[in-house]
């Protein structure tokens, strides 16, 4: 699977993380990998950018809160971004609203808890059906 992941300062360490155990995928990284304070916006746009423009299948973003991310991404017209702590949430987001990029709050999770939920999502498929519709009228245009 191809997929974009992207973070802040806050996340780099979970990006990593996540990079080295989620087994085999193609990543389209969009940063960022240190410590030094940068702006959450520039990466989440880089991911949802990659997604949106279907560069990857899938989008991963990460931030302390995982709040900055969601809402930054979730401007992008093509993306539907969910913030999950649990891998139950990561699941249904991709189940029923058919979630194209999961959100991660890493000063709230530990690596392992991060895993369990991002293998949830990309294990998850969109149900379509009752879904499908609802989905349908999330975009405004």
């Amino acid at each position: 699977m191809k997929i974009a992941i992207g973070c802040d300062h806050a996340g780099y360490e979970l990006k990593a993380y996540l990079k080295s155990h989620l087994g085999d995928h193609t990543y389209f990284d969009k940063g960022t990998d240190g410590p030094d304070s940068v702006d959450y916006p520039d990466h989440a746009h880089a991911v949802a950018s990659s997604v949106e423009q279907k560069e990857a299948e899938l989008g991963i973003l990460i931030c302390g809160s995982a709040n900055g991310v969601c809402m930054t991404a979730n401007k992008h017209q093509g993306i539907r971004a969910a913030i999950a702590w649990q891998p139950e949430i990561a699941e249904l987001a991709r189940q029923h609203n058919n979630a194209n990029v999961i959100c991660l709050p890493a000063r709230f999770l530990s690596n392992e808890e991060a895993l369990k939920i991002a293998r949830s999502y990309l294990d998850a498929e969109f149900e379509g059906g009752r879904h499908a519709r609802r989905v349908g009228k999330i975009a405004c245009a």
